[in-house]
């Protein structure tokens, strides 16, 4: 057991320098400006280059297929019609800014009307993501897997390309399926602007 819990403390390690996850105890930054998708973002003042088809506001959301991580069923955002879809998409649940990035969703988003479907995306496998959600005790959110071959990231323009995982933001999807609200964080260590995510969110879905 204490072997199983050094060799995760060693992975999760990993995944913070990649994934541009501050350090335990850091106050993490909120960032109100966006970058767009297709260009680049920051670790840490660093580029990284994100590559796939640009998403664009006022646009269809495209077809992409995900692993929902409660059922392991396939699941495409772009055919869930009738429902305002609210995305957070992180680069791993296991980092600190995406975990509280999550948790802000989970806890915070309670406010939203309830018909607004609350969604996490990331490249984590489904059974890493139903675990995070047990033990965070967030399991009123739809954990959706981008694990298998970065179809979303790529059709967003979201996947940073040196690491493969998804960049971090937020998108607003009406209930005709069209993009209207978008933030690409522009620095990964930090996190979106929730507050106003959740404002727009409520608007579409009055």
């Amino acid at each position: 057991m204490h072997t199983q819990r050094v060799l995760r403390g060693m992975m999760c390690g990993i995944v913070f320098m990649v994934a541009g996850c501050a350090n335990p105890g850091d106050r993490i930054p909120i960032d109100t400006a966006t970058s767009r998708p297709g260009t680049v973002v920051t670790l840490k003042g660093e580029q990284r280059k994100l590559i796939g088809t640009p998403l664009e506001i006022g646009k269809a959301l495209p077809s992409a297929v995900l692993v929902d991580a409660a059922t392991m069923k396939k699941v495409d955002l772009s055919g869930m019609k009738g429902h305002v879809l609210f995305l957070s998409i992180v680069p791993s649940l296991d980092t600190k800014v995406c975990e509280a990035q999550t948790h802000y969703l989970g806890e915070k988003g309670t406010k939203l009307p309830p018909d607004i479907a609350r969604i996490t995306i990331s490249r984590d496998t489904p059974f890493a993501q139903k675990r995070f959600a047990s033990e965070a005790k967030l399991t009123a959110l739809t954990y959706l897997s981008d694990y298998r071959d970065a179809s979303f990231g790529r059709a967003t323009g979201l996947l940073v390309e040196d690491n493969m995982l998804l960049a971090r933001a937020v998108i607003i999807v009406d209930k005709e399926g069209i993009v209207r609200y978008m933030q690409v964080v522009p620095e990964l260590t930090h996190l979106p602007d929730m507050e106003t995510a959740f404002a727009r969110a409520s608007e579409l879905d009055r």
